[in-house]
Order: C-alpha cells, then sequence, then structure tokens
C-alpha cells in the first residue's frame, strides 16, 4: 500500500485530533504516544517530528480549545442585539466560559505532571478573555448597568480570583464550599462592576436545582 502524503499542517492537526479523541475515550493518563501512531497509521518518526511528547500534544489541544472559546466570546460581545448583562449571561451562566470541551480538557490540565501546562493556560486565558469581558463591561457602563473606572484591569482581578479560588481540587474544597464561594465570588464580582446586587444570580442559579 503506498503511503498517503498529506500536507504538513494537514498532518499537524490529524495528530491533534486523533490525540484530542482518544485522550476523551482511554483517559490521559492510559493513553500512549503508541497508541496514537497506531491509530493514525503512521510511523514514530512523523509524530516526533511535529511533537516531541505527549504534554505537547496536550498543550496543542489546549491550545485549539482556548482558540476556540476566545472566538465563541467574540461572537457574544460583538452581537449588536444583546445588552451587556444578556452577554455575560451567555458567556457566565454555566460558571465558566466553554462547554463540555473545555471542561474535559481542563480535567486533563488538573493532573499533576500537567502543572506547568495548567498554569500557563491560566494565565493565557486571563489575558485573552478579559479583554473581551471588558469590552462588555464597558457596553454596561454606557447602558448604565455598571459603573467602574478601569474595566479592563477590574476584569483581570476577577478573572485571575475566580480562575484561582475555585479551580479543581487546588484547595481541597468539597462541593458545598465551592458553591459558598462561588456565592462570593457573584457579590465580589456586582459590587466591583458596580451592579446592583443580584444581576448576577445566573452564574448559581443552576446549582440551586442539582
Amino acid at each position: 500500500m503506498a503511503r498517503i502524503v498529506k500536507d504538513p499542517e494537514e498532518r499537524r492537526a490529524e495528530i491533534v485530533e486523533t490525540a484530542d479523541q482518544l485522550f476523551r475515550q482511554h483517559g490521559y493518563a492510559k493513553c500512549s504516544v503508541e497508541m496514537i501512531i497506531r491509530e493514525i497509521g503512521v510511523a514514530k518518526g512523523t509524530f516526533y517530528y511535529y511533537f516531541k511528547s505527549k504534554p505537547d500534544i496536550l498543550e496543542a489541544i489546549v491550545d485549539k480549545t482556548l482558540s476556540q472559546i476566545v472566538e465563541m466570546a467574540k461572537g457574544v460581545a460583538e452581537e449588536p442585539s444583546l445588552t451587556a448583562m444578556q452577554k455575560m449571561e451567555a458567556l457566565l451562566g454555566n460558571s465558566h466560559i466553554g462547554g463540555d470541551d473545555s471542561l474535559e480538557v481542563a480535567e486533563m490540565l488538573h493532573l499533576p505532571e500537567n502543572r506547568e501546562l495548567h498554569e500557563l493556560t491560566n494565565i493565557q486565558t486571563v489575558l485573552q478573555l478579559s479583554p473581551i469581558l471588558a469590552q462588555i463591561v464597558e457596553q454596561g457602563i454606557g447602558e448604565g448597568v455598571f459603573e467602574v473606572e478601569r474595566p479592563l484591569e477590574t476584569i483581570q482581578f476577577l478573572f485571575t480570583g475566580a480562575q484561582f479560588l475555585t479551580d479543581g481540587d487546588m484547595f481541597g474544597f468539597s462541593d458545598a464550599e465551592l458553591r459558598t464561594r462561588r456565592l462570593v465570588m457573584q457579590t465580589i464580582i456586582e459590587k466591583a462592576l458596580g451592579a446592583t446586587p443580584g444581576s448576577f444570580d445566573f452564574m448559581n442559579h443552576f446549582r440551586a436545582v442539582e
């Protein structure tokens, strides 16, 4: 059988997509480089031409997922038919930005061996999403629902606190303790943005019916 030659970017994307599927199916820790190579049907040398190790692939998956989240958030922020509060609810209504795919990637990042990548991802998440949320805050100022002097810096502080304190098992909080901290985070967000108390109830509403 003749070897199929693919464009380098296409081949790299194929490796990332296959690894992503196998990580979700078998779990990151149980999925080996050999499994990825066997699934795609390429030589080991081909794999290592694009990636040095399995963590390198995870980094590529994280980059892809974050790019998708950023594009989705931009789409919401630039939608002219939505108010600022409607945009905040669209992005924060599930207490996190992104869908189930982003949660699965987060679970892989929570593994001890991926701690460094996890921290770098949190930093990039704050840096890339804060300007988008700040744009929505500025719209809210114009609509009279927010009152804050420095939208970007305020969002960065709020986002960093939320990312760190409510992030997985970092502090060993129970579910009840995490819920309490999310309620406090809601209050802090409302006060920091000068919003009406209770206006960010959507951040915690779904937990009341669990």
